[in-house]
């Protein structure tokens, strides 16, 4: 099939799998394809009425430059594990390197808002999990996924960014450096075609290629509504290992990772607890076993200083307020302020919603 045919066949509502091989077997040019469509009867009537013949122009003149692709059903990238789901796409656009979507992937998830400890620990997981040779796959949303795809970047390993709209649309409009650095070190696909704008409905069916993708799912930080826990019951409809990182019960952007440990996902506190589980399928270099991983929140650098370090210790596991902090310390409210700020200069602090400050390396 030449790739118009392809375009007009992925933009073709309720083509199932036997009508897509009967065309297959009966077409290989999109000039057949129409013509049958317009026979009265034809299976085929509905070919392409998701796509007016403008946008299939605009869609080709799009794939009509480097690193630009139509990955479908018979081209030789096409992700296998896409093959479980129950409406796997026809075909997908692709920017960056396809042969990514071959890797072995670890979907992650989380808040679009989440705390300053969320931010770090989806980075600096998927930074560990990238240099075993796990490839991250989240949505390029804000919050979460944009910290898991910079992580897996930093490490110089694979990321691949599943789109809820045409490929040159980038949303959210902040993230359009990182969209262009994904395209150019790892790949951008989505099923919708050049033009489309980003829509509620589509995110849910972006979702579930997120999952489908990938070997497991973690959800970093999500509250108890998230959209990121429909990709986790996804990705468990599909035979997956959903993965969970607990938090505070003070934090309502945990309450969702600890519905699904409830339910059965995986809780995990390290890297290492993924690559345990699925080690087996993953190409890493060796044995994650035989190496000390570096923990997620181990310390950046000793603090030297008795009042700082004490402050630190005030905080505990939670969100605090400067006032509760001053009340634990015994310090004034001003050198609190003042120390807060020098803190989350350094790294060691992070500011939350609500007045609220998070320590961001318990080992400091």
């Amino acid at each position: 099939m030449d790739t118009e045919g392809w375009i007009r066949l992925a933009a073709t509502p309720g083509l199932d799998l036997g009508l897509l091989d009967w065309a297959l077997e009966r077409f290989d040019r999109s000039a057949a394809l129409i013509a049958e469509a317009r026979r009265p009867g034809s299976p085929l009537a509905r070919l392409g009425t998701g796509i007016g013949d403008t946008r299939v122009a605009e869609a080709l003149a799009w794939l009509d430059h480097d690193r630009r692709h139509l990955i479908h059903r018979r081209h030789p990238s096409w992700p296998v594990l896409l093959e479980d789901l129950s409406d796997p796409p026809v075909a997908l656009f692709a920017q960056g390197d396809p042969e990514l979507l071959g890797f072995p992937l670890l979907a992650v998830v989380g808040s679009r808002h989440p705390t300053p400890a969320g931010l770090e620990n989806a980075e600096a997981f998927c930074r560990h999990l990238a240099s075993w040779g796990l490839g991250i796959c989240s949505g390029l949303a804000s919050g979460i996924d944009t910290a898991a795809h910079r992580g897996a970047l930093a490490a110089g390993g694979a990321t691949v960014a599943v789109l809820g709209c045409g490929p040159d649309q980038v949303y959210p409009a902040e993230n359009r450096d990182l969209f262009q650095t994904i395209a150019s070190d790892g790949v951008l696909i989505t099923e919708y075609a050049p033009g489309t704008p980003p829509r509620r409905e589509h995110f849910p069916r972006r979702n579930r290629l997120i999952s489908g993708l990938s070997l497991g799912t973690l959800v970093v930080e999500a509250a108890r509504r998230s959209g990121s826990l429909i990709t986790a019951r996804l990705a468990g409809e599909q035979g997956r290992e959903v993965f969970a990182i607990p938090g505070s019960i003070h934090n309502p952007m945990a309450r969702g990772c600890h519905r699904l440990i409830r339910d059965g996902a995986v809780l995990v506190e390290t890297a290492d607890d993924i690559l345990r589980e699925l080690g087996p399928l993953v190409a890493a270099a060796a044995d994650p076993a035989d190496a000390e991983a570096p923990n997620p929140m181990a310390a950046k650098e000793k603090i030297a200083d008795p009042e700082y370090a004490r402050l630190l210790d005030a905080f505990g596991f939670e969100p605090v307020t400067a006032d509760s902090l001053a009340r634990r310390t015994g310090l004034t409210a001003a050198e609190v302020s003042s120390m807060l700020l020098i803190l989350e200069l350094q790294g060691h602090v992070g500011s939350a919603p609500g007045g609220l400050y998070t320590r961001l390396n318990t080992g400091t």
